[in-house]
């Protein structure tokens, strides 16, 4: 494959994977206020939100933050200056997503992980809140990322 190529294959991705993640938003939206089965999602959105969307992130991301939820909740609730019920539903859903995705895929660099959530908070959160939600998960890749941050700040 030409370096093009590639170029051109990893734009689509990025693109891709965005429009699969602003779908996560929503569907962690719905799933948090109506328990909405994760499969019911995958229908409901496979249907309409997720044309040119990387589905397979879409269901890999939803499954594993439903999955560990619990687990999420808690890796949060120290960084958080309020309890997480007491959050915004989107920002709260937003928190969880981003953590699901840097915990179980180490393969997308932390800081597009934050940029993408913070935008997307931009987009459905409140109107400051996307300054919460970027702190939160700086503070969380510090922790789960260390490594990597550290190598990042290194340069």
């Amino acid at each position: 494959m030409s370096e093009e190529t590639a170029g051109t294959k990893n734009k689509t991705n990025m693109w891709a994977r965005r429009k699969a993640r602003r779908a996560l938003a929503q569907a962690a939206y719905q799933w948090q206020v109506n328990k909405t089965a994760v499969l019911q999602l995958r229908r409901e959105f496979g249907e309409k939100a997720l044309d040119k969307a990387d589905a397979e992130f879409f269901a890999d991301i939803l499954t594993l933050m439903v999955r560990h939820v619990e687990e999420v909740d808690a890796q949060l609730a120290p960084l958080l200056d309020r309890s997480g019920e007491q959050l915004d539903v989107v920002e709260r859903g937003i928190l969880r997503l981003a953590a699901t995705e840097l915990n179980h895929r180490i393969d997308v660099p932390y800081s597009v992980v934050i940029n993408e959530y913070v935008e997307l908070t931009k987009t459905f959160g409140a109107q400051d809140a996307y300054k919460y939600v970027n702190g939160v998960l700086d503070r969380l890749a510090q922790s789960v990322r260390s490594i990597e941050v550290a190598a990042n700040q290194g340069r």
